[in-house]
């Protein structure tokens, strides 16, 4: 016969035996919970992907590579599609990322200044609604009262519209205070200074318009320099408009992945300490490999400066396929005044070759 004996809660054995059954349970539920997680959110993203910023002698809130989109049949042949998109620079991004489709972008650049000018596209990308509504806000134009009839609208139309709207001072500055707050609302420790370092770049775009050009520090435009409008209605390969607004389509891709917090700029050096390796953890954490990155010529500086051995291991780093490409800007004199040309290599065809060449 079994005998069940109660022990009531002040019972010495009962404590004890409830305390090993409680301690048992904890340490169950600590192996099962995740590691703890760093600062999330797009402000803590940005802060725990970036290094201290550095100096590039130009504003570079446009490109002033003409060829930029000559590249897009050789990323379709490729077949370079989705995955995690890393590139260097303003808006030309977004037409590669517009291309390449990918989950989520990195925007790399060693100056802090290319942050602070995609915090103002960011805020652009959630105030507008359509193609034409970010062209007007972005140049201080009045935004048409009727989106829908310019959705169909050719990239040329919408260009056409920019210039021939007269800008309205009183609802500029009514425009600046709501881009402020939204990017405020970013979360991104912004000092006064960079508050108006984005209200000036915004200005330029404004007092500028569709004529605006590439700048170095210190001296005016180069006569050579394609303009914004050149810019938007360039061409790829084929012939064919390529430019993120060319279609509303594309328009609205990158206005989902900005809404998601999906394009991230990151202050860093290509081949500094910690950004791009930082990149390709955070990469290897979200399950992604690396679809392509744009390194502009950004490579012909870092071979001058003796640090390209340093890139090529950081760009290693990243979690790669035999699909992973670079496309870069080749700058050639000999071909005429400011005269570019966008290639595309194999990111382990340059790993390879680097290795032998070593």
């Amino acid at each position: 016969m079994t005998h069940r004996f109660w022990r009531g809660s002040n019972d010495p054995v009962f404590r004890v035996a409830t305390a090993l059954v409680a301690a048992v349970a904890l340490l169950g539920l600590r192996a099962t919970l995740p590691a703890p997680q760093a600062r999330t959110g797009f402000a803590g993203e940005i802060a725990s992907l970036s290094e201290p910023g550095g100096y590039f002698d130009t504003d570079n809130l446009i490109s002033n590579e003409r060829s930029y989109l000559e590249v897009l049949p050789e990323l379709e042949k490729r077949n370079v599609r989705g995955g995690a998109y890393v590139g260097v620079g303003p808006d030309q991004n977004f037409s590669y990322i517009a291309h390449v489709r990918p989950s989520l972008a990195f925007i790399v650049d060693i100056r802090r200044d290319n942050l602070l000018l995609h915090l103002l596209f960011k805020a652009l990308f959630e105030q507008a609604h359509a193609r034409i509504e970010y062209l007007a806000l972005l140049f201080g134009r009045p935004v048409p009262a009727d989106l829908s009839l310019w959705r169909q609208s050719s990239v040329a139309q919408l260009a056409d519209y920019v210039k021939r709207t007269p800008v309205d001072a009183t609802s500029v500055n009514d425009l600046r205070a709501r881009l402020d707050r939204a990017v405020k609302g970013f979360g991104v420790p912004l000092t006064p200074d960079e508050l108006t370092t984005i209200d000036r770049f915004h200005r330029r775009f404004i007092d500028q318009g569709l004529e605006l050009q590439f700048q170095s520090t210190g001296r005016p435009p180069q006569f050579y320099y394609p303009t914004y409008e050149e810019l938007l209605l360039e061409t790829d390969g084929n012939g064919r408009q390529g430019n993120y607004l060319a279609s509303e389509e594309a328009f609205q891709f990158i206005k989902s992945l900005q809404e998601r917090d999906r394009i991230i700029p990151v202050t860093g050096n290509l081949s500094g300490p910690s950004a791009l390796i930082a990149i390709g953890r955070a990469m290897v954490q979200k399950g992604e490999t690396l679809s392509a990155f744009y390194a502009s010529n950004v490579e012909f500086y870092l071979e001058r400066e003796g640090s390209y051995a340093r890139f090529v291991s950081n760009l290693g780093r990243l979690p790669h396929t035999n699909r992973s490409v670079i496309i870069r800007s080749i700058f050639n004199r000999g071909m005429g005044p400011g005269s570019s040309m966008s290639v595309v290599q194999p990111v382990e065809e340059l790993l390879s070759q680097y290795t032998k060449a070593r």
